[in-house]
């Protein structure tokens, strides 16, 4: 009877064991994507001030900035300014844990890919300034700078991880499962 019991005890065990491994594999990557998406909004939100703080301080320093008839010219530079700064942090801090391409692939992607994010604000902001008429600080910033960045941002989140910064296999095959245990029972024995 005590046998019985035992080999039961274990056969049952195994599936928790599964069940329990597929839970925290899970865990840790939702932990771990957690945690990049943080890294990558405090980055980013490093780059958000250079590209407000350029873009405002072109188009209305002391009132007219010295490019306040060319919003989309003070978009470009401030975007671009921004692109150099997130681009340092998101290779030294964000993904340094992914793999590393060279940087004569990365860095060109790097900007393909802000140029595309840059293409979704303007194209934010040119809709608000030249089809809705919309201008002034209030529009500019909420077209250029939360519309058109908030969608900016998806795309770029994606992109980096998927082109610039990518998942490295290596890591997940050098730490492989460890074997499932195959329970005792009575014929084993």
């Amino acid at each position: 009877m005590l046998d019985t019991h035992t080999a039961e005890h274990q056969a049952s065990r195994p599936g928790y064991v599964t069940l329990l491994r597929k839970a925290l594999r899970i865990w840790y990557r939702l932990h771990r994507l957690v945690r990049e998406g943080v890294k990558f909004a405090a980055v980013g939100g490093v780059g958000y001030i250079v590209d407000i703080g350029l873009f405002n301080a072109l188009l209305f320093a002391g009132g007219e900035g010295p490019l306040h008839d060319l919003p989309l010219v003070a978009k470009t530079i401030s975007v671009t300014a921004a692109t150099i700064v997130t681009y340092i942090g998101h290779r030294a801090w964000t993904f340094r844990h992914r793999t590393r391409i060279k940087h004569s692939r990365g860095y060109p992607l790097f900007f393909l890919f802000n140029g595309i994010g840059l293409g979704i604000a303007l194209s934010c902001l040119w809709f608000s300034r030249y089809v809705l008429d919309l201008s002034g600080p209030l529009a500019d910033n909420v077209s250029a700078n939360v519309v058109g960045l908030a969608i900016g941002t998806l795309f770029r989140y994606w992109s980096y991880r998927t082109w610039i910064f990518p998942s490295d296999t290596r890591t997940t095959r050098s730490n492989p499962e460890p074997p499932t245990s195959t329970p005792l029972t009575t014929s084993n024995v």
